[in-house]
């Protein structure tokens, strides 16, 4: 079997997602098998374009501005309709996570809207399949989906730093294997579901 693609179209408006990305990124790497290719939405060329019509699955990233997604990633969101009218993304996988500068920075509305988008493309949902982290006395801030999030992996990064949270660097290899995996189990399913 050849590779599975995974292709992560992100946003990134101060550097923190960017950064979220790449860990995204190097988990799905992590994972035998796999070519993973990051493009940036705000600048999309038709060889990007390719790339995602190509990809097995589409991992979507973007801050949360004002409670919802960039201005950028609703301008990439509304421009893949065509792909839509098509059903071009039919059956890829996707999953999604955002970074804000607050604790809960109304990131849960940014997954909801970017697991709505893969709905709409008839996309198949990767979750984070972690529990949350950081809710007990035991715990510390150092835990995996130290947020709590379910839908895909959250990060804080705080407005006055060009850093991101270990810990939410760590979650977001976690989501990037986890796609990768399913990558590679959902295109051996629909090969043998070929036969």
């Amino acid at each position: 079997m050849s590779d599975v693609s995974i292709v992560i179209a992100s946003h990134s408006g101060y550097g923190h997602t960017a950064q979220i990305a790449a860990a995204v990124e190097d988990g799905a790497r992590s994972a035998t098998g796999t070519r993973v290719h990051r493009v940036d939405i705000a600048s999309l060329g038709d060889a990007d374009w390719e790339l995602l019509d190509a990809a097995d699955a589409i991992v979507f990233g973007t801050p949360t501005y004002m409670g919802t997604a960039s201005g950028a990633f609703h301008a990439f969101a509304e421009a893949t309709s065509k792909r839509w009218m098509t059903r071009a993304w039919s059956d890829k996988l996707a999953a999604g996570f955002t970074n804000s500068g607050s604790m809960s920075g109304d990131k849960l509305h940014t997954l909801q809207y970017l697991s709505l988008l893969a709905a709409q493309h008839g996309m198949l949902w990767v979750s984070l399949n972690l529990l949350p982290g950081w809710n007990t006395t035991t715990s510390t801030a150092q835990d995996d989906n130290r947020l709590g999030f379910y839908l895909g992996a959250g990060a804080q990064s705080f407005n006055d730093s060009p850093a991101v949270h270990d810990a939410d660097l760590s979650t977001a290899r976690h989501l990037g294997r986890r796609v990768a995996e399913h990558a590679r189990i959902h295109r051996a399913g629909l090969a043998a579901a070929a036969r």
